[in-house]
């Protein structure tokens, strides 16, 4: 049961219901008519980063989907949220990578997006012993990773929203998807 394929989506809702307003972001998502079961943070060894249209065509109404989601609602007007995912793959393919899931307030989508993608690159090069000063910026740390050559790809899928107006909930979700293996390639 390790799947072969993940993508990353995200998505935002409105609604006086704070649950109606997460059913809205999971269908902005495009996962609503999935059984969503959250997982940790452990990208399989070879699991394949696929774009969002074609992760989303090989899953199944009602199917069980594993999920590292990220969640934020407020129905304070004008409050800002952030829902990010962060993803860390490394250059050995049988070697595992990390996702990241973050909430916050208040963050821009750039800010978030960084903090989870710094925060699952983090979590992989301490299991493959990188050296590295965790006091320094992302951005040279984000270099550092990279150069190492045993982190290739580093990436997130953020989403944030601004709390409606008229006090409505909103929620804001971003989620790495995992591909059930019996769902063969991507079209």
């Amino acid at each position: 049961m390790i799947p072969k394929y993940f993508f990353l989506t995200k998505g935002v809702g409105k609604h006086k219901e704070q649950l109606q307003s997460f059913e809205l972001a999971l269908r902005d998502a495009g996962i609503q008519h999935c059984n969503l079961v959250a997982v940790s943070s452990i990208v399989p060894p070879a699991c394949e980063l696929l774009p969002r249209e074609k992760g989303l065509k090989m899953i199944n109404p009602g199917e069980i989907t594993f999920v590292v989601i990220a969640r934020n609602a407020t129905n304070e007007a004008h409050r800002l949220v952030a829902s990010s995912i962060g993803v860390a793959i490394p250059s050995g393919k049988n070697q595992y990578g990390y996702l990241s899931e973050h909430h916050s307030f208040g963050q821009t989508d750039e800010s978030a997006g960084d903090y989870s993608e710094d925060l699952a690159a983090t979590m992989l090069a301490t299991t493959m012993g990188i050296q590295f000063d965790p006091e320094t910026a992302w951005d040279e740390r984000k270099q550092l990773f990279k150069t190492s050559g045993l982190i290739i790809k580093t990436a997130n899928m953020t989403q944030t929203a601004v709390g409606d107006k008229n006090g409505l909930w909103t929620t804001a979700v971003a989620a790495a998807v995992f591909v059930p293996p019996e769902n063969g390639k991507p079209q």
